[in-house]
């Protein structure tokens, strides 16, 4: 049973990020974060086990969903090897909830920061069709469908002022967890640090100025956090101040 695994994502490093989705940061920061031996290729969407990226392909197999993927790959190793063996109870709990509230509300923050607002979209729009490349004429009906997710999904129905104060309540929340820690649960790595430097990374690195991305850089303890993660496994990334 091989350990080699085929990392499916889109190409680049868009303004010095290990990628645009915050899901592909998180997994790629996982397998960097687990020391997974691994290889980088440029996803195909129909060849996606759920019709989206990342995914990665081990022993042949083609698995989707970066949370699910975590999971596999953790469940594959020995549980004394597994990236989050030292964790208690209680910290796993933490970083479960940590998670979800990246996955399930930061996340729909970013979308709508990127699609939906006009200042974003200015900026978003060039570097996303760079990447759809003979296919960038369809992202006039991307964004549409996207902004429709957003209102169907709940995000959209609110006012640029309310979505922001959802952000930054998700950012501070954030960085009351991380504390004086190295890591985010305490003085060593966890799958759980994927997610938190993805998110943080994220909104940091995209180049427009918001309430959320203000307050995160206004953040000591989250902007060291992000100096701390990519200095320990994204040293070949730009260095951000």
């Amino acid at each position: 049973m091989s350990e080699q695994v085929i990392l499916y994502q889109p190409p680049g490093r868009p303004w010095g990020a290990p990628n645009f989705s915050p899901f592909c940061i998180k997994l790629e920061t996982y397998l960097r974060l687990a020391q997974w031996p691994y290889e980088r290729k440029i996803a195909s969407f129909r060849k996606a086990p759920k019709g989206k990226v990342p995914y990665i392909e081990i022993d042949g197999q083609f698995i989707g969903d970066s949370q699910l993927v975590i999971e596999y790959l953790e469940a594959r190793r020995p549980a004394e090897r597994r990236l989050d063996a030292g964790l208690s109870d209680s910290q796993r709990a933490v970083g479960h909830a940590m998670r979800r509230m990246l996955d399930e509300g930061l996340y729909f923050v970013l979308v709508y920061l990127r699609w939906v607002d006009e200042r974003g979209w200015e900026a978003y729009r060039p570097a996303i069709g760079r990447i759809m490349g003979p296919f960038r004429h369809v992202l006039p009906l991307v964004r549409r469908a996207v902004r429709k997710a957003s209102i169907s999904q709940g995000t959209g129905r609110h006012s640029a002022e309310e979505v922001a104060a959802a952000g930054v309540a998700d950012l501070r929340a954030l960085s009351q967890i991380i504390g004086d820690h190295a890591w985010l649960l305490g003085d060593t790595r966890s799958s759980y640090d994927a997610s938190a430097f993805a998110f943080i990374e994220a909104a940091a690195a995209f180049p427009v100025a918001s309430p959320v991305r203000d307050y995160l850089l206004a953040d000591a303890r989250l902007t060291g956090y992000r100096q701390r993660v990519r200095a320990a496994i994204w040293s070949d990334l730009p260095v951000v101040s």
